[in-house]
C-alpha cells in the first residue's frame, strides 16, 4: 500500500481549522488535530473561564458543577497524551451506586478493573486545565467571541463574529454544546433541546460530618427528587440533585430566585429520603450551591456535516443529564475526526468519522436514557422525575436482579461503553 492511498496528497489535506467552543470538545479537539499536523485555533463566545462561585450561562459548553470522565473518554485522552492532566485534578470513583428514598442499596457496579479509573472532576478546573494544556501546546485559544454566522466557500470557511471580527480555515468544526449555533447553521430545521422538568443544582461541601463512601458515587432514587453524591476522603463531598418543576425556568429566572430559598425548598423535598441527601443540603451554605438551571433533552441529531462544517460532543450527540458520558464521548469524536483528517481529504474525513461514530454513539444514546433495560419499569425510574408508588415498588425489586443478571458488563452498565480503545496509529480508509 502506498503512502498515497493511506494519507491525504498535500493539495486535498486539511492545514487549518477553526474550532467554536472553549469547554472540553473544543480544545481537546484542537490538541488532536495538533497531534495530526493540523493547526487549529479555538473560539469561546465567553469573554473569561467562569470561577465555581459565578453564575452558569445555558449558552456555554455546560460549565459549572461537577462531572466525571469515564473510562472510555481516559482512554480518548491517553491518545493525545492528555489522560495525566485528568489524573492529576480528578478524584478516582470506584463504583457507582444505586439507592433508593429508603436507604435501600439496589446496586453496586463498576466497570472492569482493568480499564482506566473513572474520575470525578470539578467543571472550572478541568476546562481551566485542558485550555492551559492546548495553549502550552501553541494552540490559540480566543475568549470573547460569539459566533454569528459562518460562509463556505467550498474551499475554505470563514467565520463572523459578534465583535466584527473575522477568521478564515479550510474547516469548521462545532465544539458549541447543546445551543450550538453551528448546528443551525449546518441544518436550521434540527429541532431545539426541550425542557426535562426539573431543574438542576450541585454543590460543593467544604466540610460534612458524614463518612466517605470511599470512591463510590450514590445516585438516589429519592421519593419526590433526584439526588447523586460523593462523599471525599478529606471530609468534603460534592452533590447533585434534579428537583421537579413543572413550568420550565430559564437559568437567570432561577439564579432569581436566590440559592437561600433553593435550599429551603431542596430540604423539604427530600426531608422523607433516608439517605444522606437531607445532611448534604443541611450542610450546604448558600455560597456554595451553584443553580445550573433547567434540565434539557436534545432529539437525536441526523445531521453532522454539511460542506466544510462539522459538528462533535454535545453539538452532535448530547447524554442524558445523568448519563457520566457526555465529555468522554465528546473527547472520542474530537480525538476520531481528527484521524480521519489526518488520512483524508475533508469530504471523506467528515462521511469516515460518521460511519466510525454514529453506531457507538446511538447504541450509547439509546443506552444511557434509561440505567436499567431489563423492564420497562425499571427503565421508567431512570429519568430524573420521581417514581410514582407502585413504580417505586417494582424498580427498587427489579435493579437488583437486572443488575445480577447483566453484571457490570450487562444491561445496565455495560463494559462495552467503557472499553473503547482509539489506537492513533491506525490509518483511516
Amino acid at each position: 500500500m502506498t503512502a498515497r492511498t493511506t494519507r491525504t496528497t498535500a493539495a486535498s489535506r486539511t492545514r487549518t481549522a477553526l474550532v467554536i467552543g472553549g469547554g472540553v470538545a473544543g480544545p481537546v479537539a484542537a490538541m488532536a488535530l495538533r497531534k495530526a499536523g493540523i493547526e487549529a485555533t479555538v473560539y469561546e463566545a465567553q469573554a473569561h473561564e467562569p470561577q465555581a462561585h459565578e453564575p452558569y450561562d445555558a449558552k456555554s459548553s455546560g460549565r459549572g458543577g461537577g462531572m466525571t470522565i469515564a473510562p472510555n473518554g481516559m482512554q480518548a485522552l491517553e491518545a493525545i497524551d492528555a489522560a495525566e492532566l485528568v489524573s492529576e485534578i480528578g478524584t478516582p470513583v470506584t463504583a457507582l451506586g444505586l439507592r433508593s428514598w429508603t436507604g435501600r442499596d439496589l446496586a453496586q457496579l463498576a466497570p472492569p478493573a482493568d480499564l482506566p479509573t473513572t474520575r470525578f472532576v470539578w467543571r472550572t478546573e478541568l476546562h481551566e486545565t485542558i485550555a492551559a494544556e492546548a495553549e502550552r501546546r501553541a494552540i490559540s485559544i480566543f475568549r470573547g467571541k460569539r459566533l454569528l454566522d459562518a460562509t463556505d466557500t467550498g474551499t475554505g470557511v470563514t467565520a463572523r463574529f459578534s465583535d466584527g471580527s473575522l477568521a478564515r480555515a479550510d474547516i469548521l468544526i462545532g465544539a458549541d454544546g447543546l445551543r450550538s449555533t453551528v448546528r443551525t447553521l449546518i441544518d436550521p430545521s434540527i429541532p431545539k433541546p426541550h425542557y426535562a422538568g426539573t431543574l438542576t443544582f450541585t454543590a460543593r461541601v467544604p466540610r460534612t460530618e458524614l463518612p466517605s463512601t470511599e470512591g463510590v458515587l450514590y445516585m438516589c432514587y429519592g421519593k419526590r427528587a433526584y439526588f447523586a453524591y460523593q462523599i471525599f476522603d478529606d471530609g468534603s463531598a460534592a452533590w447533585f440533585a434534579n428537583l421537579p418543576h413543572r413550568e420550565p425556568m430559564t437559568s437567570t429566572e432561577a439564579q432569581a430566585v436566590g440559592a437561600g430559598e433553593w435550599l429551603k425548598r431542596l430540604g423539604e423535598a427530600f426531608t422523607a429520603d433516608r439517605t444522606a441527601a437531607p445532611d448534604l443540603v443541611r450542610d450546604t451554605l448558600p455560597e456554595d450551591l451553584l443553580i445550573t438551571g433547567p434540565t434539557e433533552t436534545m432529539p437525536p441529531v441526523r445531521t453532522w456535516s454539511r460542506g466544510r462544517m462539522i459538528l462533535i460532543g454535545d453539538a452532535a450527540h448530547a447524554t442524558s443529564p445523568t448519563s457520566g458520558q457526555g465529555a468522554s464521548l465528546a473527547s472520542e469524536s474530537a480525538v476520531e475526526l481528527a484521524r480521519c483528517l489526518r488520512d483524508l481529504p475533508p469530504g471523506k474525513a467528515f462521511k469516515a468519522y460518521e460511519t466510525l461514530r454514529r453506531p457507538r454513539v446511538d447504541r450509547i444514546l439509546k443506552h444511557t436514557t434509561a440505567t436499567a433495560t431489563a423492564t420497562s419499569a425499571a427503565a421508567r425510574t431512570a429519568t430524573p422525575k420521581p417514581a410514582g408508588p407502585v413504580s417505586r415498588v417494582l424498580r427498587d425489586a427489579l435493579l437488583p436482579v437486572a443488575t445480577k443478571v447483566g453484571g457490570a458488563g450487562g444491561a445496565v452498565w455495560g463494559a462495552w461503553q467503557f472499553d473503547h480503545r482509539i489506537d492513533w496509529d491506525e490509518r483511516i480508509g
